[in-house]
């Protein structure tokens, strides 16, 4: 099951943010990295920010547990790309067809406020990369983010939601 959240949600996503981000990025960015990522980006206060700014997030439950997350927003007023901000899955469900259906769930809204691309970064050295080239999104550049003294390299990844004819 996936739904919308609210602010009432925010402690959950805080608390899923901190059990998945560490086995996730473990491998790939430093402890001091992932400490302060979490404090930044998911404390009770940024995560408010986010939905006040608009960021639309949905939380995915399995066997009754939240177990991941999403949320996107739009890159700005009838630009027709919306941004994949985040998603993420507990490791234990990872599999499953969650993700897919947290991905899918998240063009659906998107494509229904008027979202024509979808566009993700990931970090260039995460599997999830294969995940999101498998389920139809292309590497559209690198990027190398500075973020409070540390870097984000990353590939952005872009999916066409509208089919031409």
């Amino acid at each position: 099951m996936i739904r919308v959240a609210t602010k009432e949600d925010i402690p959950v996503i805080k608390r899923l943010a901190n059990e998945i981000w560490w086995p996730t990025y473990g491998p790939i960015l430093s402890e001091d990295q992932i400490r302060f990522m979490l404090a930044t980006i998911y404390n009770e206060q940024a995560l408010g920010q986010q939905l006040e700014e608009g960021a639309v997030f949905i939380i995915c439950t399995d066997g009754g547990h939240d177990c991941g997350f999403a949320s996107f927003s739009s890159l700005g007023a009838n630009s027709g790309i919306y941004k994949l901000h985040k998603l993420y899955l507990h490791p234990q469900v990872q599999g499953k067809g969650l993700g897919r259906m947290l991905i899918a769930k998240a063009e659906e809204l998107a494509m229904a406020a008027g979202a024509e691309v979808m566009e993700l970064n990931v970090n260039r050295f995460n599997p999830a990369k294969d995940f999101y080239l498998r389920y139809g999104y292309i590497i559209d550049r690198e990027e190398d983010i500075p973020f409070y003294g540390y870097f984000m390299n990353d590939y952005v990844l872009r999916r066409n939601l509208v089919v031409s004819s």
